[in-house]
């Protein structure tokens, strides 16, 4: 494994939308209700110093068994994992057929989103910065896929309230131009003074910011959204729940059209959940008639909580669980198998169907974009061999293995290349992905082409320096 030590002027980067709790990144999450594991990636990268003459295939193996590890520990727990790369096709055929009417793909695929946007959605992985708060973490109801419980120090902030004032401020001090504020819970209007409170703060603290607030929809009023507009709300989210019954759906479509007549922005966001099909098509119809800006259609995911609520339902959890293995922060937790199948479809059938509303797929994938790019944006120009992906936000350079390291670095350097980082525990040698086009050209001594690979890297810190690991290889 590499591990470079660097050089990091470091400034925090608020472009990640998560819940902004004291200490967040250095707490270890709290137990929930039912918890069943603690994170199987904390030791994901225990590797043998001693590599085989066939260094590229025992890296190639080191990472998949990163892979198999994580997901036989949780099926130990019980959990289910569908087929390998079940759907994979399928969404990959919906991804071209999208685009190829006109919808964006953002992020490296993680996005798709046709018509409006929020500046919310395009700030979460921007870099103008976008928080989102809770003032409180109470809430009326008990969504069994809700991963608040997985928020540290979640017991505390449910029987006290959320320090929102003291975060605030902290974030002010960090960025004083922050692009977009958003407001969550639990269910803001369970407090709606202090909801009010804490946007008339923002309002005064970072005045030409977008600020959005998240509820269900419930407790909204005609006052309550007239005084919410005039403390400076730009954009509301109603959550709505497929397994909603029908009064509660009617109940806040008729919410959605209070908010019409007061709040500029009207969005409704929501999972996706597999087996929901016919009834996502009837809520598009509802949503379409009340005349809402857009949707966020996020990948359904399981929090590490309840999972014999979702065993019941017959779910089955994505395979591979991640694009690239890593420890992700975001709290969500993992993607449930066919959700994204399901999204990508409803967002074809709202074009056949000439639906005007804007539609934004959000995956999993994207939320952990946010967190790539708060982590490795910093560290751009940490080192000569490496590069920062401006479009999935990994750091990456590119690396040969075993026998084709002298042919490659004799090349190089015969090209102009000075800079490499060699690895001889791995029998690798990393080099500028901008010698790339140099190195297909090389010839081994076997006469065949060498192999490429892109590795993968993350900008980690600790209380007292900056690294580099490497999480995945890719072919080049």
């Amino acid at each position: 494994m590499m591990r470079l030590v660097i050089q990091v002027a470091y400034t925090d980067y608020n472009g990640a939308s998560k819940k902004s709790n004291p200490d967040r990144t250095n707490n270890p999450r709290p137990a929930c209700k039912n918890r069943i594991f603690n994170n199987p990636l904390s030791n994901r990268y225990e590797r043998s110093a001693r590599m085989s003459d066939e260094a590229l295939d025992a890296a190639l193996a080191e990472y998949a068994d990163v892979e198999k590890r994580y997901v036989q520990t949780l099926e130990k727990k019980g959990l289910i994992f569908a087929p390998k790369y079940a759907d994979a096709d399928l969404c990959a055929q919906l991804r071209t057929r999208l685009i190829a009417r006109g919808v964006a793909s953002r992020n490296s695929g993680a996005s798709l989103s046709v018509g409006h946007l929020s500046s919310a959605c395009v700030e979460c992985t921007g870099n103008r910065g976008s928080e989102t708060f809770s003032t409180t973490f109470k809430c009326h109801r008990d969504c069994y896929f809700c991963f608040n419980h997985n928020q540290p120090e979640y017991e505390t902030f449910f029987r006290e309230g959320c320090p929102w004032k003291e975060t605030l401020e902290r974030s002010a001090s960090e960025n004083q131009t922050l692009a977009c504020v958003g407001l969550t819970g639990g269910e803001p209007l369970l407090d709606l003074e202090n909801a009010i409170d804490f946007l008339q703060h923002a309002e005064r603290t970072w005045p030409n910011a977008h600020k959005r607030m998240y509820t269900s929809g419930d407790l909204l009023t005609e006052e309550s959204a007239a005084r919410l507009c005039a403390a400076g709300l730009d954009e509301i989210r109603f959550s709505v729940k497929d397994d909603d019954t029908p009064d509660q759906q009617k109940q806040v479509i008729a919410a959605m059209r209070v908010a019409k007549r007061h709040i500029p922005s009207v969005m409704v966001e929501m999972p996706v959940i597999p087996g929901s099909e016919q009834h996502m098509h009837k809520l598009f119809r509802a949503f379409q008639e009340v005349g809402i800006d857009g949707i966020n259609l996020l990948e359904f995911c399981f929090p590490f909580c309840n999972w014999d609520e979702f065993s019941k339902r017959g779910f089955m959890l994505k395979n591979p669980p991640f694009e690239v293995m890593y420890d992700y922060d975001y709290s969500g937790g993992l993607a449930v198998a066919g959700s994204e199948a399901l999204a990508l479809s409803l967002m074809e059938w709202a074009l056949d169907e000439g639906i005007s509303f804007g539609m934004h797929y959000c995956s999993l994938e994207n939320k952990h974009r946010s967190e790539l790019r708060q982590k490795n944006e910093r560290a751009a120009n940490a080192h000569p061999c490496v590069v920062f992906d401006n479009d999935d936000f990994f750091l990456k350079t590119a690396k040969v293995f075993g026998k084709d390291v002298p042919p490659v670095r004799a090349a190089l350097q015969e090209a102009g290349c000075t800079d490499f980082m060699e690895d001889p525990a791995e029998q690798s040698l990393a080099f500028p992905p901008r010698f790339l086009d140099t190195a297909r050209s090389i010839t081994a001594n076997n006469g065949k082409s060498v192999r490429i690979m892109t590795c993968y890297l993350v900008c980690e810190s600790n209380d007292s320096e900056s690294y580099l690991i490497d999480v995945a290889l890719r072919e080049a």
